[in-house]
């Protein structure tokens, strides 16, 4: 029943980053990108400092100084900006195609810092998965889209930011380490505004699009640290796939794109690879 619970709460969360990811995408045809970050940033961390000190949560502490707690904030600072680069440059659906490839990467990661066995499966999983990513992406063809690097980036800092998160041996509240996430996010469009055009006064409709950017992001956010608390990590970690598919449909639907068939093709490859790492990572931890 625990499992089931946190596979529920694993798919909320997914459907919360997709609609916030389309709330991005809308609000990027309006203001500069350097705005959205700020103002989503600072949002975020308003929301996470109010429900820290609703749950007595620290609100600085000496673990924040440890160095895989900066590394992971610093990732996650960087991936979040690459990737939300890619939502506005890109279309939603190949961004969030090229996102899925974070696992395998992960995969990589765990050999390199952890020293980790990766059998000969799995790194052919790897391989394939990346190639599923160049059929997104194109290079040197016709329907190459330069921006897809953000994209790219966005998944390789989000990867190193899961293996920091592997490697911390610190004991901190996840609004914690949530609220400095956020903070740093803010920061970072702060530090990229004379890179992108003037700042926009919004409009009451489009603080509106920020809100609901906000609330979704929180909402995935929680669901996330809910489901991860429920749910055996084996079991409810292949739903994450399911953001892929809330992300199609929204922008098929809302945005009007037409994934061609290429695109479609590598998306289902990179996604039945990292399905099939976890179901491989799976049976190797119960045969041991």
């Amino acid at each position: 029943m625990e499992n089931l619970k946190g596979i529920l709460f694993m798919i909320l969360a997914m459907a919360g980053f997709a609609f916030e990811d389309l709330f991005i995408k809308l609000l990027s045809t309006y203001f500069p990108i350097s705005e959205v970050i700020i103002i989503l940033g600072f949002t975020g961390t308003f929301i996470f400092f109010i429900i820290a000190l609703l749950q007595n949560a620290p609100i600085i502490h000496k673990d924040l100084l440890n160095k895989h707690v900066i590394i992971r904030t610093i990732c996650e600072l960087l991936g979040a900006v690459f990737f939300v680069t890619a939502i506005a440059l890109t279309p939603l659906s190949s961004a969030t195609a090229i996102l899925q490839i974070s696992p395998l990467l992960v995969t990589i990661g765990a050999v390199v810092f952890f020293k980790e066995k990766v059998g000969w499966r799995r790194w052919t999983a790897v391989f394939i998965g990346f190639i599923g990513v160049l059929l997104i992406v194109r290079p040197g063809f016709e329907g190459f889209m330069p921006a897809s690097i953000f994209a790219i980036l966005g998944s390789v800092f989000l990867a190193a930011r899961d293996l920091a998160t592997r490697a911390m041996q610190v004991k901190l509240p996840s609004v914690t380490i949530a609220l400095y996430a956020f903070i740093a996010f803010g920061i970072s469009g702060i530090l990229i505004i004379p890179f992108n055009s003037p700042m926009v006064l919004p409009t009451s409709n489009q603080i509106i699009y920020f809100i609901g950017a906000s609330a979704f992001g929180v909402i995935a956010y929680y669901s996330l640290v809910i489901s991860s608390r429920i749910g055996e990590m084996s079991v409810i970690s292949p739903f994450r796939y399911s953001r892929i598919v809330f992300a199609m449909l929204l922008a098929i639907i809302i945005l009007d794109e037409n994934p061609d068939g290429l695109t479609l093709i590598g998306a289902s490859i990179v996604v039945a690879s990292g399905l099939y790492t976890f179901v491989r990572e799976t049976v190797l931890k119960k045969s041991q």
